[in-house]
């Protein structure tokens, strides 16, 4: 796909917008409020403030990266471009994960609000005593990930126009839940009484920040950039489209977590025993069941299809852009980068994140609160390369335009890492352990295709030379990648070793944990961003890219951005 100024078709501003909004307001709004209150509290509230401080901080150094290279699916090539092959497929394939992983979390989303329902078959669904779906629950969740997926298979422009509408009815749904839960009567002392206003203390509400849907509701933001490649003016529409779907999307939620908590009759939260005690399969309809809404339990039972559907709209074309990315870089069959002639769609990439789909629903997608707080902690490490490419980027080309400048980068870019750093703690362990793993895997294929292929250059010289040449070639290709390895390791250490608070096992006393969480994270950012000062030097940045290389940037004269083909 070449993404020069004079080839892309363009989507709008105000598609561009859809698209974001249309994203944040998934299957997150139908659990999230439920999930959190039910681990924070009423200092949800707080959880959901701290994760749209944290996603925009994030959103910002993306803004700054995606608007001078408006690469569709660029949250997978951009490891590429600060530091080379190496740290380029570790992070993209964790931005592959983490986006691809929405698929089938959406559909369960749907599945599990369908109990709702008032048919027998429906109820069957989801097991009451565990929470998870049943086989028939796995089945119609399965159903539901193929028809969102055949909504993406023809076009863009079918994108757009199917978002832009799904998103204009969803909005409405969430607004008109809200307005009549707090109608029906609200309750002022759910918030101090059982325990006060945080009564399982502030670590809850950091956990709840990680686990309860929080970042994962948030992180629509990514379609904004992964998509807004292909907008009319990258440089202008990607940061406001960004700005404007995240204030949006804070708003709203902390409506529906302040209708959520203010609506819960106080006799059932009594007999609940607190907070902790309210576990609803399908929050907000349960909610307005007990209410005798059951006109709102008919809107909600709509809008628990139309809004996960909306949102897989952007996940299904954004994670076969990351699989395109990952293909013309050399780390994925070249097959799979192949678009349709006609429709402009990577139907081979669409194909493998079905099956990857599929793989999470017959495995571990039980449930959507069990799914939700893997799936975030993937998002948090694919957000770390944001930025680290903003430091990087400033450092070894200082003169190239860039239509959005991240303020005050030198002091944010840090700090962004270091509260990226803690969210990823904490996501609580054993979650750590397990993306910090699922991630890790992708070392030895990246070893075994540098190994194979290496350096354009050097490739050459090893098939005179002998391994011997290769083998170096190979630790120089993974020099700046190191960092990466050595964090992921290091706060899975941390993490299990830490305060119980966070799923540790308390060998850390709960404060010093956290501490040296914060205290390390600025180092590997300087350690990042040297690496990648370092790949520059090398000449490893851009150098490699499988069969197809990757140019610098050059200015375009129609609208003075530099573009990338891909």
């Amino acid at each position: 796909m070449d993404m020069s100024a004079g080839e892309r078709k363009g989507l709008s501003l105000f598609a561009l917008i859809m698209i974001g909004i249309g994203s944040i307001f998934g299957s997150g709004w139908l659990f999230g409020a439920g999930a959190a209150a039910q681990v924070a509290g009423p200092a949800a509230l707080v959880a959901w403030v701290i994760g749209a401080v944290f996603i925009g901080m994030i959103a910002m150094s993306y803004a700054e990266v995606g608007s001078a290279y408006p690469i569709p699916g660029g949250m997978a090539r951009y490891g590429h471009l600060s530091h080379g092959p190496a740290l380029g497929f570790l992070t993209g394939w964790a931005v592959w994960i983490a986006v691809a992983s929405l698929i089938p979390i959406e559909s369960i989303a749907a599945t599990q609000y369908m109990t709702s329902w008032g048919f027998e078959w429906a109820k069957g669904l989801v097991d009451p005593a565990t929470h998870q779906l049943t086989l028939s629950g796995i089945c119609s969740a399965l159903a539901l990930t193929v028809a969102l997926w055949l909504t993406c298979f023809w076009s863009v422009q079918l994108l757009a126009r199917a978002n832009t509408v799904l998103t204009l009815v969803k909005f409405a749904i969430p607004v008109l839940a809200v307005l009549a839960l707090i109608g029906s009567g609200f309750h002022t002392s759910n918030f101090t009484s059982q325990g006060g206003f945080a009564p399982y203390g502030w670590p809850a509400v950091l956990t709840a920040v990680t686990t309860c849907g929080v970042i994962f509701a948030f992180n629509g933001f990514q379609a904004v950039v992964n998509l807004g490649g292909a907008a009319k003016n990258p440089g202008r529409a990607i940061p406001i489209a960004l700005v404007g779907a995240l204030a949006l999307g804070l708003v709203i939620y902390l409506a529906l977590q302040t209708a959520y908590l203010g609506s819960v009759p106080p006799e059932q939260l009594q007999r609940a025993g607190g907070w902790q005690g309210v576990n609803l399969n399908s929050p907000f309809a349960d909610l307005a069941k007990l209410l005798m809404l059951h006109w709102v339990v008919t809107l909600l039972q709509f809008g628990a299809f139309i809004s996960p559907a909306g949102s897989n709209i952007a996940n299904v074309a954004s994670a076969a852009y990351m699989v395109t990315n990952l293909a013309e870089t050399g780390f994925f069959p070249r097959k799979l980068a192949a678009v349709h002639p006609r429709y402009g769609t990577a139907r081979p990439a669409m194909w493998l994140n079905l099956g990857f789909s599929v793989l999470l629903l017959l495995t571990v997608g039980r449930s959507w609160q069990a799914l939700a707080g893997v799936v975030s902690a993937a998002m948090v490490i694919s957000y770390l390369i944001g930025p680290i490419a903003v430091g990087v980027l400033r450092r070894t080309q200082p003169d190239l335009p860039r239509p959005f400048r991240l303020p005050a980068a030198g002091f944010l870019c840090p700090l962004t890492f270091t509260f990226a750093a803690c969210a990823l703690y904490w996501s609580k362990w054993p979650n750590t352990g397990k993306v910090a793993v699922l991630t890790l895997v992708s070392v030895p294929i990246a070893a075994l295709v540098l190994r194979r292929k290496g350096d354009v250059e050097r490739g050459r010289d090893a098939s005179n030379k002998g391994g011997g040449e290769r083998g170096a070639g190979l630790v120089r290709q993974f020099a700046p990648a190191w960092w990466m390895i050595v964090f992921l390791v290091w706060t899975a250490a941390l993490s299990a070793l830490g305060s119980p608070d966070f799923g540790g096992h308390g060998i850390i006393p709960g404060g010093l944990d956290i501490a040296l969480v914060a205290l390390s994270a600025p180092a590997f950012y300087f350690w990042a961003v040297r690496a990648g000062v370092d790949a520059r030097r090398a000449g490893l940045t851009g150098s490699y890219s499988g069969s197809v290389s990757v140019p610098k940037p050059t200015v375009t004269p129609e609208d003075e951005r530099p573009m990338v083909s891909v």
